[in-house]
């Protein structure tokens, strides 16, 4: 069995009840975590305690909040009100759970799908956005990983080119894979946006319905956007589904050429604005 998961974000409850309902095993299965396994919600120490003892058995990507928690404890970010990583960086292994995070992947491939927290840009093909993602893990794996963090924040470059280099080329390499919703037909990113597909700006529309886009035909899963709902098309699924704000926590079972989604509410959901 192959599982894509949307975000979990501290809900660590649910992510146990979908595995135990998928009848999830660690010695046969694979989990593939979509990105914002932290924050929001009220166990994130619990949701990486879970994922690590799944060892080989689960592959996490690394979503926008999951780097907030990095840039925080390293006091590039102050604590947002809504933070709920306290657990996380109080514990007395929280040196070693940043390290374990700061390792974890922003794109894979698995089971013929690509997988990503936000987005993909119009331009990149699968094979440059794993390559990208690449260049990023070995960033955040390398000495200065604190220097990145620094220079992570902004919206500027909104747009790709070939010719960055350096702290705006990291930026919008991070950008695109963990913050992007709409984007123009030539993948200008638009950051403030943050209702569903049908609340696009005049100019932009959701990156994955820019026409000629190159990953068209290479399916996709990503998280990120949870006012989007569940999107279940033949090449593309958005898996997040606001668990944190008592929706569902969503999977899809993609293995031997079958589809099937999964849902499970959380037990732990805040109110929405909470």
């Amino acid at each position: 069995m192959i599982l894509l998961v949307g975000d979990i974000q501290g809900c660590a409850a649910a992510l146990d009840q979908l595995l135990n309902q998928a009848g999830f095993s660690p010695s046969r299965d694979h989990v593939v975590l979509l990105g914002d396994l932290v924050n929001r919600g009220p166990d994130s120490l619990g949701v990486l305690q879970r994922v690590a003892r799944l060892g080989a058995a689960a592959t996490s990507l690394l979503g926008n909040h999951d780097l907030h928690l990095l840039a925080v404890s390293q006091g590039v970010r102050q604590l947002h009100k809504g933070d709920t990583f306290a657990d996380i960086l109080k514990s007395t292994q929280a040196e070693s759970w940043l390290e374990w995070l700061r390792h974890q992947k922003l794109a894979h491939l698995e089971a013929g799908w690509l997988c990503v927290h936000a987005g993909v840009m119009p331009q990149w093909t699968t094979q440059t956005t794993l390559a990208l993602a690449g260049e990023m893990h070995s960033v955040l794996r390398g000495p200065g990983w604190v220097d990145f963090l620094k220079n992570m924040y902004g919206d500027q470059p909104d747009q790709w080119d070939d010719g960055l280099t350096g702290p705006a080329r990291h930026r919008v390499i991070v950008n695109t894979l963990t913050r992007m919703r709409f984007c123009s037909a030539a993948g200008q990113m638009e950051f403030k946006s943050k209702d569903g597909a049908g609340a696009a700006p005049a100019g932009f529309m959701p990156w994955f319905d820019v026409p000629q886009r190159q990953t068209f035909t290479q399916p996709i899963a990503f998280g990120h956007w949870s006012t989007l709902g569940l999107i279940n098309r033949p090449a593309l699924m958005a898996l997040d589904t606001g668990c944190v704000w008592g929706g569902t926590l969503s999977a899809a079972r993609v293995d031997g050429g079958r589809r099937e989604v999964l849902q499970i509410g959380c037990p732990q959901a805040r109110a929405p604005g909470a």
